[in-house]
């Protein structure tokens, strides 16, 4: 496990999958064996690596990627470095032999991504991308509504993710610098396209046209040790997207906006036969029969309560965390040839679109699927 040093990898990787399903007697087989992780922590700081290991009581950790991938025993590579480093490591990995499974972007352009994948199908791997969006429980919930023919015809789908991250000049920041600079490969639209591209995907239908503009509203920030520095990657991203079969998806992306609604990210979908908004773990309909009849008049206060007339979608069951769940799928496909569609082809495919939003941006218009096709 390469990267859990950071807090993504530290936390939901580490923490809240690995160690988690170990600590609750890792995972069933059904044959009467139980498959193990046994985690190998890989980073550069090598005070930072023993903390970790002897504050959760792992045996094994090394500043050594190529060592650790030389052992043996180790047969998957995880990678939850920064962007820059984790094609090079991948490359690396697979040419050790060993199962690869890694946050996204998977690389820095198309090119890069679509070499990991090829270099992963050659060496007979196999292969995995966090796709942890799909396993949250208010887009599970989504899912079974569209599954249950809800919408009737889904006519637009409209996100709104993002939150304030502080400058780091009177509060430090809640995300780490390199962020912030697009040559570190930081930059909210090479981060979240990547996650709307199978969002959209899985749930709607294919991205086949797009059109945005990027921002960086925030120009100077501050870094970890309080200097201040020049922000050159975007901190936002507006854009408007046509998927296969007509649906139209609106997704404003933003770390410089003040949240004003349930959760950080929130889904907002209309059919002719019902709406959904979903988030992170909430999702609440309104159905064609139940829906008012608001009248525009300006001159008048609104009559009733407008989020009064939603409906709460149950859980109707228990809910693993989003890391966790998706974790379990991979070793599950790596050790016992379980099912399994998020490889490095569907990472490709996020940093696909994320690259089109760019050129979209530059050249001031829309772009189609097929202008630049992994």
């Amino acid at each position: 496990m390469n990267g859990v040093t950071g807090r993504m990898g530290h936390h939901q990787h580490l923490v809240g999958s690995v160690l988690a399903l170990r600590a609750r007697g890792g995972i069933d087989a059904g044959d009467g064996t139980v498959l193990w992780p046994e985690p190998v922590l890989v980073g550069r700081d090598a005070r930072r690596l023993r903390a970790l290991a002897e504050r959760y009581g792992i045996d094994r950790w090394t500043t050594d990627l190529d060592a650790a991938l030389a052992e043996p025993d180790v047969s998957v590579y995880f990678d939850a470095q920064t962007t820059a480093a984790r094609e090079s490591a991948l490359h690396r990995a697979i040419a050790a032999g060993k199962h690869v499974y890694c946050e996204k972007p998977v690389a820095g352009d198309v090119g890069g991504a679509l070499a990991l994948y090829h270099a992963a199908r050659q060496a007979g791997v196999k292969h995995g991308v966090v796709q942890d969006k799909l396993f949250l429980p208010g887009i599970r919930k989504l899912k079974r509504l569209l599954d249950g023919g809800f919408f009737g015809r889904v006519l637009s789908v409209r996100g709104e993710f993002g939150y304030w991250v502080f400058e780091g000049d009177w509060q430090p920041a809640q995300r780490p610098s390199w962020n912030y600079r697009e040559e570190d490969g930081g930059g909210i639209t090479a981060d979240m396209f990547p996650h709307w591209e199978y969002l959209l995907r899985e749930l709607f239908g294919p991205v086949r046209s797009v059109q945005a503009h990027l921002a960086t509203h925030i120009p100077r920030r501050w870094d970890e040790n309080g200097m201040p520095y020049r922000a050159t990657a975007d901190d936002a991203v507006y854009a408007v997207m046509e998927l296969e079969g007509g649906v139209v998806a609106q997704f404003n992306s933003s770390w410089t906006v003040r949240v004003h609604r349930d959760e950080l990210l929130e889904l907002q979908v209309d059919g002719t036969e019902g709406s959904a908004v979903a988030g992170l773990r909430h999702c609440r309909v309104q159905h064609r029969s139940c829906t008012p009849k608001p009248v525009w008049d300006p001159d008048r206060a609104a009559a009733g309560d407008f989020r009064a007339a939603w409906q709460e979608v149950p859980d109707n069951g228990e809910f693993d965390g989003a890391f966790l769940a998706q974790w379990e799928l991979f070793l599950r496909h790596v050790a016992m040839d379980g099912p399994w569609r998020f490889g490095l082809d569907a990472g490709a495919r996020g940093v696909h679109l994320g690259l089109l939003a760019r050129m979209s941006a530059q050249d001031g218009r829309r772009l189609h699927w097929g202008e630049l096709a992994p």
